[in-house]
């Protein structure tokens, strides 16, 4: 299971990383145009620089044509580092260019995936990541589930070395159905992974174990006996 963030605001990211078993990072053009930062590359190297190597940074590209796609993937990668995966959405030339690049040695992400077959092709051609919209699919009155569990059943009959990402999503419990999917990792926004751990029962329970424990030893925590 890989743990994802789908963010580029640098706070965020420092606060996440402290807190949660963080395995790597996404963006996309609208999370980046938030900052509102002119210095689009600087902006992602802090945050590389943030997540170290150990994790992995997918960035994505603007252009919608294959060669446009080549050109951006080349900067990206000239001016982040080697590692970090180009993510392009599945379109007809997103996927010729995701083709291309697999065989140039780019890690790719393939994303805005709503069909399995997206997912089958964008595998094929040789991404290491795929990006289902679970949320957008519901939203198009697609069976989101079932989706990600074909997939999921295609790259594993496959033999494909390919990783399925889920993504877009409105609360916690679609993030969890995702990985009952066979998902592999998400990618979550992380207002929305604070929501996790915002639970009225985990704070009254905690209180009621203070309260038992200040009976018998006070206010003393258990580093002060």
């Amino acid at each position: 299971m890989e743990l994802l963030l789908d963010t580029a605001n640098l706070k965020s990211i420092r606060d996440a990383v402290s807190t949660y078993p963080i395995s790597g990072l996404t963006t996309n053009p609208s999370i980046i145009s938030k900052e509102n930062r002119s210095d689009f590359f600087a902006l992602i190297k802090e945050i590389r620089e943030i997540l170290g190597k150990e994790r992995t940074l997918h960035v994505q590209v603007t252009r919608t044509d294959c060669e446009g796609i080549l050109k951006e993937a080349e900067a990206i990668r000239r001016h982040v580092d080697e590692d970090v995966y180009i993510k392009t959405p599945v379109s007809k030339e997103g996927l010729k260019a995701i083709g291309i690049m697999a065989r140039d040695g780019f890690n790719v992400t393939a994303t805005a995936i709503y069909t399995t077959i997206q997912g089958e092709l964008a595998a094929m051609a040789g991404a290491k990541y795929l990006a289902l919209y679970y949320n957008r699919m519901l939203n198009l009155d697609i069976d989101a589930d079932a989706v990600f569990r074909t997939t999921a059943s295609a790259i594993a009959a496959s033999g494909l070395d390919c990783k399925i990402v889920g993504a877009s999503f409105k609360n916690i419990m679609q993030v969890t159905n995702v990985f009952a999917d066979g998902a592999e990792a998400v990618t979550v926004p992380p207002e929305l992974l604070d929501t996790a751990l915002a639970n009225p029962s985990i704070d009254l329970a905690v209180r009621n174990f203070n309260k038992d424990w200040e009976k018998v030893y006070g206010n003393k925590g258990i580093s002060e006996l």
